[in-house]
């Protein structure tokens, strides 16, 4: 490939690049774990929720995450729930810029290797 198209396709490779790190930018915050809908049983033996068929309490929202290496668990508000939801996937897409960045460094340092040879050693 000519030094030229490598010019070229190196531009496109930093174009790419930045544009993917003015999206990191706009991520707002972020947080690990997931958000899980859960009914209940009581228990009241009397209670609708252990009778045939079964009317669980709830719904109660959960988040479950791994914090400093131990499993946190913990019941949310629907408002919360929505909230740790959209930072949820706001860390998820944090993650897919970030790798789709490492991809095109990677592409891209092939390139500048190629482009810019090592000079000769005094040895």
């Amino acid at each position: 490939m000519t030094s030229k198209k490598t010019a070229t396709r190196l531009e496109g490779y930093e174009r790419r690049y930045r544009d993917l790190a003015r999206q990191l930018g706009d991520i707002g915050y972020i947080a690990s774990g997931s958000v899980a809908e859960r009914f209940n049983r009581c228990g009241k033996a009397n209670c609708a929720c252990h009778g045939d068929p079964p009317r669980l309490h709830g719904p109660y929202w959960h988040w479950t995450a791994k914090v400093d290496g131990r499993t946190v668990n913990r019941r949310l508000s629907p408002r919360e729930a929505a909230l740790y939801t959209d930072w949820i996937g706001n860390d998820r897409r944090a993650r897919l810029l970030l790798s789709q960045m490492k991809d095109i460094a990677a592409k891209a340092t092939d390139l500048i290797l190629k482009l810019q040879p090592e000079p000769p050693s005094d040895s």
